[in-house]
């Protein structure tokens, strides 16, 4: 598959913050690559160096083969960054049609409204719309050149949940006719939802790269479930909750821990045994790993 960004050793520092550390990954064409990371663990550094708006201290970024900071490059590409100012008295299609002449060939306005739930807005100011219709629209936005490569950096903050499935609609039309997106997200089912491929960050550090199962796999964690009145001090749990009669562990083996359960000789029944999910597998991953600021 053809690379269509690439970040080849990269480190970059601010001051003697390291955000990201000999980095090393590539965005195919046709993915959809969810982005995972706790708060200063280099995410959004990523997406701007891709994008150009910051340079690497050392090593390389590739953008189509030539380089991000190429006014050409880029224009293969569309943004939305976690935060976005957009002029309060503009209409939303004043707006849209503004954006769209950058580009030789924009999908037209009504077309990019409606593949995000927002048709009905086109003649609202921006300064009238609530937060999350003003989200939705810096999202749409990133589309209106038909780009190549699109990077979503926290795309559906703020957002409810019907928004939230609408424009999860937009992005999987986009990806489903070739186009290829890189998003991060701190919603993990969002990430479970969309993604074909999952990269882990932590301290400027991809802890992992691979597909949804393979990333709860990587870590070997499991849920443990079962009733009992009371449970005694067991090996290899990780996290354990309780509701009622009801005991919610997360183990490593969970095999090792019900012959222990056993032998204490523990009254209990119900016993369920699942994979993790993404948001564990992700919360073991970077817990080793504290993240810089």
């Amino acid at each position: 598959m053809t690379v269509l960004a690439r970040a080849i050793d990269v480190t970059r520092r601010y001051g003697d913050v390291l955000a990201l550390g000999h980095v090393l990954l590539d965005i195919r064409a046709g993915e959809l690559v969810g982005l995972l990371g706790p708060n200063g663990a280099g995410k959004s550094t990523l997406i701007n160096l891709f994008a150009g708006l910051r340079r690497p201290t050392s090593g390389t970024v590739e953008l189509f083969g030539g380089s991000p900071l190429d006014p050409v490059m880029r224009r293969g590409i569309g943004v939305t960054p976690q935060e976005t100012g957009l002029p309060e008295s503009l209409r939303v299609g004043e707006i849209t049609r503004f954006v769209s002449a950058h580009f030789p060939d924009p999908v037209g306005t009504t077309e990019l409204l409606a593949g995000f739930g927002l048709e009905d807005l086109a003649r609202r100011q921006v300064g009238g719309l609530s937060g999350g219709q003003r989200r939705r629209l810096a999202v749409a936005l990133a589309f209106a050149g038909r780009p190549k490569l699109v990077f979503l950096d926290e795309p559906t903050t703020g957002l409810d949940v019907e928004a939230r499935r609408a424009l999860w609609d937009g992005i999987r039309s986009f990806h489903a006719e070739g186009g290829t997106v890189l998003l991060t997200s701190h919603y993990l089912e969002e990430i479970e939802a969309l993604a074909e491929r999952v990269v882990v960050v932590g301290s400027g550090r991809l802890l992992a790269d691979d597909t949804v199962t393979a990333v709860r796999g990587l870590v070997g964690t499991r849920r443990v479930s079962l009733v009992a009145a009371h449970l005694p001090e067991l090996p290899g749990v990780l996290a354990a909750e309780r509701s009622g009669d009801r005991f919610e562990l997360v183990v490593n083996d969970p095999d090792r821990l019900v012959v222990e359960l056993v032998r204490s000789g523990t009254p209990f029944s119900g016993l369920e045994i699942r994979p993790a999910t993404l948001e564990e597998a992700f919360l073991a991953l970077t817990s080793k790993t504290p993240a810089h600021a």
